[in-house]
């Protein structure tokens, strides 16, 4: 016998009932159709198959917004206060799926997102926000629920993000990074993108002095983070990039002369000669898996001898007695939250894509399989893994997880990703 659940306004009259099986049937064809499309094989291959599904059945059908994870509240801390609502769009994550789909033969989905992007950040730069909800939503105030107990009596249950709220300075990088790399793959800009990513260079340059809270949205101080302040650097490379190799319009002088300035005070401030490494944040000495991110977009190489230096380091005082990789320390209490999580995921897929990347293949490989262990039946992946006690935490499916499987299954299969050359002379 079959049963459907459907819900409509009560003012409206009951819809027609859905015939169940062809319905079904219609799903199987399509989601197969779609994911016949995907161009990857080796041996991760199927893995990368089924994260492209996860990425796209997280995107909603009319408006284009992906969700970072449909659930809110799942907690990162069993029985702690790290449960955040996850049921919104990152432009963050926006960006990364549209270069995961670039590089897997999803041309037209690429270009969806590229739209999405670009209703979400329309009008005045300054009202630019992290977050969005999938509809383009800007007011997603963070309630908490006092009345549920949470998922085993994790407290609060939360609805919205304060984070909406945050500046976070790596954002218009990882937009400016996603477009160039549409550039590179053919992709076309019309008068409107390319004006907005200019009006996104004048944002960053007005904020040029702010500190900010971080990839990982921080509810301590705000600070100058070494990840975010790469991103600074990389939105304008891209700038100057769509100037003087796609003959785009635009300040490039202007634009070299901030990005050079940039590279100097990130080399001066956000590396530490001593402990021979880059720091989470400027003149401190504490490391951040985030750092990872350097050479992925093109700041410096991933065999370059400080990239090295500070893969060395987060092993030292990242890695758990399980060989997985922790964000940064949160004992040291920059996030201002009590400590205590999980590994994050999506930094122990980065650490195989350094590895690989730097003929550390034999350590990739036992990694990345630990990773794929990690999933459930169904292939989806948690935001974080509970190792002692075998099961997932935090959100789940969590997007960002399976957007970092991607690349470091690209990493192993010897994917170009349409990576961006490292300029030694700037």
């Amino acid at each position: 016998m079959d049963f459907e659940l459907k819900w409509f306004p009560s003012h409206r009259e009951v819809p027609p009932a859905v015939d169940v099986d062809a319905a079904l049937d219609e799903t199987v064809d399509y989601w197969a159709r779609w994911g016949g499309h995907c161009r990857q094989d080796g041996a991760y291959g199927a893995a990368v198959k089924r994260s492209l599904l996860v990425l796209r059945a997280l995107t909603h059908y009319e408006t284009g917004g992906i969700v970072a994870a449909p659930t809110t509240s799942l907690p990162e801390d069993f029985g702690g206060s790290r449960n955040w609502d996850y049921r919104y769009c990152w432009l963050r994550d926006a960006a990364l799926t549209l270069e995961s789909m670039l590089t897997h033969g999803y041309e037209s989905e690429a270009l969806k997102w590229r739209n999405w992007l670009l209703r979400a950040l329309a009008g005045d730069p300054e009202d630019i926000q992290i977050m969005y909800g999938v509809g383009g939503e800007r007011d997603l105030p963070e309630k908490e629920l006092d009345h549920l107990p949470g998922y085993q009596d994790a407290r609060p249950v939360r609805v919205g993000n304060a984070a909406v709220s945050q500046y976070q300075a790596d954002v218009v990088g990882e937009v400016m990074v996603a477009l160039e790399r549409l550039r590179l793959a053919g992709g076309r800009e019309d008068h409107f993108s390319w004006a907005l990513q200019c009006a996104l260079l004048g944002f960053v340059e007005n904020h040029f002095n702010d500190k900010d809270f971080g990839l990982w949205e921080m509810r301590g101080s705000a600070r100058y983070f070494t990840h975010s302040r790469v991103m600074m650097w990389s939105a304008f490379d891209c700038g100057v990039r769509a100037v003087r190799d796609h003959g785009l319009q635009g300040p490039v002088a202007h634009w070299e002369e901030i990005r050079k300035r940039l590279r100097k005070e990130i080399m001066n401030r956000g590396f530490n000669h001593e402990l021979n490494c880059f720091t989470q944040t400027y003149g401190g000495r504490q490391v951040d898996a985030a750092l990872l991110a350097l050479p992925q977009v093109g700041f410096l190489a991933y065999a370059d001898e400080r990239m090295l230096g500070t893969v060395s380091m987060l092993e030292k005082e990242l890695l758990t007695e399980d060989r997985l990789l922790l964000r940064y320390r949160t004992e040291s209490g920059i996030d201002g939250l009590e400590p205590g999580e999980h590994p994050f995921l999506a930094c122990s897929f980065w650490l195989v894509e350094q590895y690989a990347r730097t003929g550390r293949l034999t350590e990739a490989k036992a990694l990345m399989d630990t990773l794929v262990g990690f999933s459930n039946e169904l292939g989806l992946l948690s935001e974080e893994y509970a190792v002692k006690e075998k099961r997932m935490a935090g959100n789940f499916p969590q997007a960002f997880s399976h957007l970092a499987l991607v690349r470091a299954a690209d990493a192993m299969h010897g994917v170009d990703r349409l990576s961006m050359a490292v300029k030694e002379t700037e």
